[in-house]
C-alpha cells in the first residue's frame, strides 16, 4: 500500500524549493522585493521575510527595508560599471540629455560618479564657461572633450568597481567649494527609506556633495525605485528635482509630487 506524502513534509521541500529560487533570483537581478516575492509565490510577506532572514544566517543575502541584497563574501553585491552601463541605455542618455540642457554658461556644478551621469558628461561636448567637479574616472574622461567646461577631480582614493574616488581628500576638496547643481546618481530611492547606495564611503561622499550644491538633482532610471540598499545618502524630501523615465511606478510619482518635488519624465 503507497503512503501519501506527510503535509509537514510538503510543506518543507515547498519552502525548501522557494528559497532555492529565490537564490537563483538573487544571482540573476542582485536584489528582491519581498512584495513581489509575495505574489509570485503566492504566500504571505511574513513568509517571504522569513526566507531572507533564512538566507541572511546562511551569508547569501543581506536584508534592506522591503528586500534583500545578494552578499559575494559578506558585503552586499554591486554591478561593476561596466555591467551598470549596459543597462537601461535609451533611458538614461535621455536622462541625460534633459540634464545637461539646465547647465548654463556661468553653472558650477558637481558630476557624482556613475554611468548616468558619464552620460551626462558625454552631452557636455559644447558647454561654455562651465566649472565641473567630478569623482568619478569616467566621468571624467568623458568632459575631456568638452573644452569649454573646467574639469575639477576631487581625488581620494579609487574604488575599482565603481571608477569612483573616495575618502577623507575627497570629503575636504569639496570644502571650500560652493556649488549651483548637484547631478546625484543613485543606487536605490524610497520615498519613506530616502536615498541609498552599495557604498558606505561613497554615501559619505555623496552627502558631503548635498551640503556645498544650492540644487540637488537626482538621475535616475526607474528600475531604482521602491528599492533600498545598505547606506543611506539623504531623505528623499530634501532632493529638488528628479529626471526619470516615464516607467516610474505611480505610488513613487505621486508621492515624489506631493512632497513638493520637482519630477521630469522623460520617454524611454
Amino acid at each position: 500500500m503507497q503512503h501519501s506524502e506527510n503535509p509537514m513534509e510538503k510543506s518543507v521541500a515547498a519552502t525548501s524549493e522557494r528559497r532555492e529560487q529565490i537564490i537563483q533570483k538573487l544571482r540573476q537581478h542582485g536584489s528582491v522585493q519581498v512584495n513581489d516575492l509575495a505574489t509570485i509565490y503566492g504566500v504571505s510577506t511574513v513568509t517571504i521575510r522569513n526566507d531572507l532572514a533564512f538566507l541572511e544566517k546562511q551569508g547569501i543575502a543581506v536584508r534592506v527595508y522591503g528586500g534583500a541584497l545578494i552578499c559575494d563574501n559578506g558585503t552586499a553585491a554591486e554591478p561593476s560599471v561596466k555591467d551598470k552601463s549596459a543597462l537601461n541605455v535609451s533611458a538614461k542618455r535621455s536622462i541625460a540629455s534633459v540634464a545637461a540642457e539646465l547647465i548654463k554658461p556661468g553653472h558650477r556644478v558637481i558630476l557624482d560618479s556613475g554611468t548616468t551621469t558619464f552620460e551626462i558628461a558625454r552631452h557636455m561636448r559644447q558647454h561654455q564657461d562651465v566649472i565641473a567637479m567630478t569623482n568619478g574616472m569616467n566621468v571624467a574622461n568623458a568632459l575631456v572633450e568638452a573644452e569649454g567646461v573646467e574639469v575639477l577631480m576631487t581625488g581620494g582614493h579609487l574604488r575599482r568597481q565603481s571608477l569612483s574616488f573616495y575618502g577623507d581628500q575627497a570629503d575636504q576638496s569639496l570644502q571650500n567649494y560652493h556649488f549651483d547643481l548637484l547631478f546625484l546618481g543613485v543606487d536605490a530611492i524610497d520615498l519613506e527609506r530616502g536615498i541609498s547606495t552599495h557604498n558606505e564611503d561613497e554615501a559619505r561622499l555623496n552627502r558631503r556633495m548635498c551640503e556645498v550644491a544650492e540644487r540637488i538633482i537626482v538621475v535616475t532610471d526607474s528600475s531604482k525605485f521602491n528599492r533600498s540598499s545598505l547606506h543611506k545618502i539623504i531623505d528623499t524630501q530634501r532632493i529638488h528635482m528628479i529626471i526619470t523615465d516615464d516607467s516610474i511606478p505611480q505610488n513613487s510619482l505621486e508621492g515624489l509630487r506631493k512632497a513638493g518635488i520637482d519630477v521630469v519624465l522623460v520617454s524611454q
